[in-house]
Protein backbone atom coordinates (compact mmCIF):
# COMPACT_ATOMS: atom_id res chain seq x y z
CA UNK A 1 0.00 0.00 0.00
CA UNK A 2 2.94 2.33 0.63
CA UNK A 3 3.87 2.43 -3.07
CA UNK A 4 0.23 3.03 -4.00
CA UNK A 5 0.03 5.96 -1.57
CA UNK A 6 3.28 7.36 -2.98
CA UNK A 7 1.88 7.11 -6.51
CA UNK A 8 -1.37 8.84 -5.53
CA UNK A 9 0.60 11.63 -3.87
CA UNK A 10 2.77 12.00 -6.99
CA UNK A 11 -0.27 12.32 -9.28
CA UNK A 12 -2.07 14.70 -6.91
CA UNK A 13 0.93 17.06 -6.92
CA UNK A 14 0.80 17.48 -10.70
CA UNK A 15 -1.06 20.52 -11.98
CA UNK A 16 -2.09 18.69 -15.18
CA UNK A 17 -3.73 15.63 -13.63
CA UNK A 18 -6.36 14.54 -11.16
CA UNK A 19 -7.65 11.32 -9.63
CA UNK A 20 -11.26 10.25 -9.93
CA UNK A 21 -13.26 7.40 -8.38
CA UNK A 22 -16.04 6.99 -10.96
CA UNK A 23 -17.14 3.42 -10.22
CA UNK A 24 -19.80 2.93 -7.56
CA UNK A 25 -19.37 -0.83 -7.84
CA UNK A 26 -15.59 -0.50 -7.31
CA UNK A 27 -15.06 2.41 -4.90
CA UNK A 28 -11.36 1.60 -4.42
CA UNK A 29 -10.56 1.97 -8.13
CA UNK A 30 -8.82 5.27 -8.87
CA UNK A 31 -8.66 6.65 -12.40
CA UNK A 32 -5.72 8.93 -13.25
CA UNK A 33 -6.93 11.60 -15.65
CA UNK A 34 -5.70 14.53 -17.72
CA UNK A 35 -7.05 17.70 -16.14
CA UNK A 36 -7.84 19.39 -19.47
CA UNK A 37 -9.57 16.50 -21.30
CA UNK A 38 -10.52 14.05 -18.57
CA UNK A 39 -8.91 11.20 -20.55
CA UNK A 40 -7.51 8.27 -18.58
CA UNK A 41 -3.80 7.67 -18.49
CA UNK A 42 -3.81 5.22 -15.59
CA UNK A 43 -5.93 3.12 -13.29
CA UNK A 44 -5.04 2.00 -9.77
CA UNK A 45 -7.03 -0.94 -8.46
CA UNK A 46 -6.84 -3.63 -5.80
CA UNK A 47 -7.35 -7.07 -7.34
CA UNK A 48 -7.60 -10.45 -5.64
CA UNK A 49 -4.39 -12.42 -6.25
CA UNK A 50 -6.30 -15.53 -7.31
CA UNK A 51 -7.93 -13.54 -10.17
CA UNK A 52 -4.43 -12.77 -11.47
CA UNK A 53 -3.05 -16.28 -11.14
CA UNK A 54 -0.74 -15.18 -8.30
CA UNK A 55 0.08 -17.26 -5.24
CA UNK A 56 -1.34 -16.32 -1.88
CA UNK A 57 -4.56 -14.84 -0.62
CA UNK A 58 -5.82 -11.30 -0.37
CA UNK A 59 -5.48 -8.53 -2.90
CA UNK A 60 -2.63 -6.64 -4.51
CA UNK A 61 -2.63 -3.15 -6.01
CA UNK A 62 -2.14 -2.81 -9.77
CA UNK A 63 -1.48 0.21 -11.95
CA UNK A 64 -2.69 -0.02 -15.54
CA UNK A 65 -0.87 2.30 -17.98
CA UNK A 66 -0.95 2.73 -21.73
CA UNK A 67 2.27 1.67 -23.38
CA UNK A 68 3.92 1.27 -26.76
CA UNK A 69 3.00 -2.24 -28.04
CA UNK A 70 6.65 -3.13 -28.77
CA UNK A 71 7.66 -2.34 -25.18
CA UNK A 72 4.56 -4.11 -23.89
CA UNK A 73 5.57 -7.42 -25.47
CA UNK A 74 8.92 -7.22 -23.65
CA UNK A 75 7.68 -6.01 -20.26
CA UNK A 76 4.77 -8.38 -19.79
CA UNK A 77 7.30 -11.23 -19.55
CA UNK A 78 9.29 -9.40 -16.86
CA UNK A 79 8.80 -9.71 -13.13
CA UNK A 80 6.28 -7.25 -11.69
CA UNK A 81 4.24 -6.87 -14.88
CA UNK A 82 1.07 -8.58 -16.09
CA UNK A 83 -1.10 -8.39 -19.17
CA UNK A 84 -3.44 -5.47 -18.63
CA UNK A 85 -6.29 -6.25 -16.29
CA UNK A 86 -9.60 -5.32 -17.99
CA UNK A 87 -7.90 -3.14 -20.62
CA UNK A 88 -6.65 -3.63 -24.18
CA UNK A 89 -3.78 -6.06 -23.70
CA UNK A 90 -1.82 -4.78 -26.70
CA UNK A 91 -1.78 -1.13 -25.64
CA UNK A 92 -1.99 -1.35 -21.84
CA UNK A 93 -0.02 -3.19 -19.16
CA UNK A 94 -0.53 -3.82 -15.44
CA UNK A 95 2.26 -3.03 -13.02
CA UNK A 96 2.14 -4.82 -9.68
CA UNK A 97 2.62 -2.19 -6.97
CA UNK A 98 4.53 -4.38 -4.53
CA UNK A 99 8.04 -2.95 -4.99
CA UNK A 100 9.14 -5.43 -7.66
CA UNK A 101 9.18 -2.66 -10.28
CA UNK A 102 11.38 0.27 -9.30
CA UNK A 103 9.74 3.63 -8.56
CA UNK A 104 11.69 5.35 -11.35
CA UNK A 105 10.44 2.81 -13.90
CA UNK A 106 6.84 3.20 -12.70
CA UNK A 107 7.08 6.98 -13.10
CA UNK A 108 8.67 6.67 -16.55
CA UNK A 109 5.84 4.39 -17.70
CA UNK A 110 3.24 6.67 -16.13
CA UNK A 111 4.71 9.66 -18.00
CA UNK A 112 4.70 7.68 -21.24
CA UNK A 113 1.07 6.76 -20.68
CA UNK A 114 0.25 10.41 -20.05
CA UNK A 115 1.89 11.34 -23.38
CA UNK A 116 0.23 8.52 -25.32
CA UNK A 117 -3.22 9.50 -24.09
CA UNK A 118 -2.84 13.26 -24.51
Amino acid sequence: MELTDQLIEYVNKSEDTYIDKPFKKFPDYQVLRHKDSGKWFGLIMPIEKNKLGLDGTGSIDLLDVKINPEINSILRNASGYLSAYHMNKEHWISIILDGTVEWKQIINLLKESYSLTN
